[in-house]
Order: C-alpha cells, then structure tokens, then sequence
C-alpha cells in the first residue's frame, strides 16, 4: 500500500522542474565529450577494463626536447659547447655522480673553464679502446684563492668522464707541453687520482703517453714510485713530438691545444737551427799568422866543420 501510494505521487512530479539547471555555466565543448561529427560521449560511469585504442580522444601537445651531445668535445650541441654552457651564474648545474660506492656532487659551474682538460680523442685499433687526452694546459693556476676547491672537483670531474668514456682497453695521452709549473698538478693529486681509479679503468690501461716530458713531470713520476704498482710504471712512455705521437696514434679526433701547437712549433724551430752549420770564423788581416817559407829558402842549420872553416 505505501509502495503504491509513493508510486502515485512521483507520476505528478515533473522532474523537469525539478532538475532544471539553467543557472548553472554550461560545460565547454571538449568537456562534453562530443566530436566534430556530433557522436556522444563514451560513458566513463564504470571503469574500463580494457584499453581504447580506436576511439575518440582529446589530444594533448607534446614537448619535444632538443638533442644533447654528450660527448665531451666542443661540438655544436655538446655539454662543452659555448651554447650550452652560456648558462646564468645563479643557475644550479651541479652533477651528483658515484665514484667506487661514495655519491659525490661536482661543481660544474665552478670548473667550467677548465672542463676542456680532459676530451676524447676517439678510438685505437679494433673495438673499443678509447684514447682519452688530458691537457695539462688547462689545469688552474696554483694562485688561484679556490686552487684546491677546484682540483677537488676537477678530480671528480676526470674520474667520472673517465667511468663514462671507457668501455673496454684505453690509453691515456697527457699533453705536458706549454705547462707552467704553477699549473702542473702536485704529488698529492696525482696519487688521490690514482687511488680513486676503480681497479677496472687500472686493469684497462694499455699506456700512459706524455708527451713533452720536461723534468718536472719526471721527477714527480719517479717520487711516485713508491704508491704506483709496478705494471703502472711498465704503461708509462715518453715522447719528445707530435710527429712522434702520430706514429703511434690515429690523430684524427686528437684535439691539440693552440698552445701546444705553438710550443711544439718552437722546439723544432729551435731544433733547426741547431742543427744549421756555423759559419767560419774568418780572422782580421792583422791577426793572420804569417805563413812558413818554403823548404827550399829555409836556411839549411851550420855544422861545426863549417863553423870552423869560417873561422
């Protein structure tokens, strides 16, 4: 009976009436879910359990982010390019990378001019085997007030371009020469970089060319003996050129510094020049000795039997 009655009075309600929402904004076109052809909207009441791929959807714009060299040259587009690193000052770029099993964080902005220290100079033999070129030449002055605060992040900087070039075998060229000794690194980072070095990128180094060797780098070399094994030792191999470099390289992808270039150019002009005979030198007409007389107008010497006849 209650059921009937309720039945009743909900047949003279117009609902109509009683739904009508004229007040409130009408929703935007993309929201009814209409197309431009006018189809109705995919009923969203209970979730799907498979996906559309056919129907109808609003699409979104996308943002295509621009190519990034990551290669460590000064190419267009490369993380050592003028472009990319015309960066504002208070912009934070610093890289948070994993040296043995320790997370440390490298100061890019501030060993931003001497990034160009370490580049790769492409490939040897077959595979893999990287050449990786370290210019000395780039290395900070020891004058500098922040000196150690950038040899500190310098030093991760190489460590972890070195875990990100090296794939198999690799060989290291330091390029010594046109390197002041204020710029030369000490005992104490040579031996942290070398402590720091995983044991693969050790096992994996073929040679240690420097070229350039002045006696500085020698005598650091030898002071070192005592932390560097053996093998490290055996990989060391000095060369006095670039003509010499080449012999044993492929140069195509070798970036030499201008500096070095110049000071190379120097040595063998010096080097010619050396070598170019000397004239002779020719005496003054009143310093010129007088020449002997013939054998035959020199006076023959007297004997006592014609000492006695003249007497």
């Amino acid at each position: 009976m209650g059921t009937t009655e309720a039945t009743l009075r909900m047949e003279n309600v117009d609902v109509k009436d009683e739904w009508q929402d004229e007040g409130l904004p009408r929703p935007l076109r993309e929201e009814t879910g209409m197309d431009a052809l006018g189809s109705p909207a995919e009923d969203t009441s209970s979730p799907p359990n498979t996906l559309n791929f056919n129907g109808a959807h609003r699409k979104r714009k996308t943002l295509v982010a621009p190519e990034i060299n990551i290669s460590l040259d000064q190419s267009e587009g490369s993380l050592l390019s003028d472009d990319f690193l015309d960066t504002p000052d208070d912009l934070d770029i610093n890289v948070d990378v994993i040296i043995g099993e320790q997370e440390h964080r490298i100061d890019l902005h501030m060993i931003r001019p001497y990034m160009r220290v370490v580049t790769h100079g492409g490939y040897y033999g077959e595979g893999l085997s990287a050449i990786i070129v370290f210019a000395a030449c780039f290395l900070p002055d020891s004058s500098s007030p922040d000196y150690h605060y950038l040899m500190e992040h310098l030093f991760l900087y190489v460590i972890s371009s070195l875990e990100l070039l090296v794939a198999e075998d690799y060989m290291i060229v330091y390029l010594n020469g046109a390197t002041p000794r204020r710029r030369m690194p000490g005992i104490s980072w040579l031996k942290k970089c070398y402590q720091m070095i995983d044991r693969r990128l050790r096992k994996n180094l073929k040679s240690l060319i420097i070229v350039h060797p002045s006696w500085f780098i020698r005598t650091v070399l030898a002071i070192s003996r005592p932390f560097i094994s053996v093998k490290f030792i055996n990989k060391i191999r000095y060369v006095h050129s670039l003509e010499e470099l080449e012999q044993l390289i492929p140069m195509e992808h070798v970036q030499i510094p201008d500096c070095v270039l110049q000071y190379e150019e120097e040595r063998l002009k010096a080097r010619r020049e050396s070598a170019r005979p000397q004239p002779e030198l020719v005496l003054p007409r009143s310093e010129e000795k007088p020449e002997a007389a013939p054998a035959e107008h020199r006076s023959a010497p007297v004997t006592e039997d014609q000492e006695t006849s003249m007497s």
